[in-house]
């Protein structure tokens, strides 16, 4: 049988949020672009999630889920937490993070990785406060908060790719 990524069903209550305390409120946001992802891959084999649609980017719906675990390990793992941790799929230096490189045998690996990844990430950040700083690779101070919001509009940015992506694929739109 051939594998297809999971069917998705939200969890996260936007209207829960609206008068929610400040971290509630953003790992409410992070965890409903999580959420969004993973719905527009919902329901695809492998060779689907890997397939380039909006020629001529090379972008896949895979390159999608593997770029947003090296993107959250290395912003809450590396940087925030200072875990000596290496790459998931590749690394930030090579301009890439996990984009290119995408191969439908592997879909269902990297889907286990990326889930992994923002369970590791949860659990790097739990019981830190939002005020908690550290020093970038760049040598700039930077917030847990800064943090989150970074991997909120990170998620966002992609949310639309990943629209795009799935209707070339199949026609589906919406949440």
């Amino acid at each position: 049988m051939t594998w297809r990524a999971p069917s998705m069903h939200r969890t996260v209550d936007l209207g829960g949020l609206g008068v929610a305390d400040e971290r509630r409120m953003l790992r409410g946001w992070l965890g409903r672009h999580r959420e969004t992802l993973l719905l527009k891959c919902a329901g695809l084999d492998g060779a689907q999630l890997a397939r380039t649609t909006v020629e001529p980017s090379g972008l896949t719906l895979l390159g999608l889920v593997r770029h947003m675990a090296e993107v959250e390990r290395w912003w809450f793992r590396r940087s925030f937490a200072g875990e000596p941790v290496g790459n998931v799929f590749t690394g930030p230096s090579d301009g890439d993070e996990g984009l290119r490189g995408a191969d439908a045998a592997l879909a269902e690996r990297d889907f286990r990785l990326f889930l992994a990844e923002v369970a590791a990430c949860d659990a790097a950040t739990a019981g830190h406060d939002l005020d908690e700083t550290f020093v970038s690779a760049r040598g700039t101070r930077l917030s847990l908060r800064w943090v989150y919001l970074l991997m909120i509009q990170e998620y966002a940015r992609h949310s639309g790719h990943a629209d795009l992506l799935r209707e070339r694929t199949d026609g589906a739109t919406g949440d």
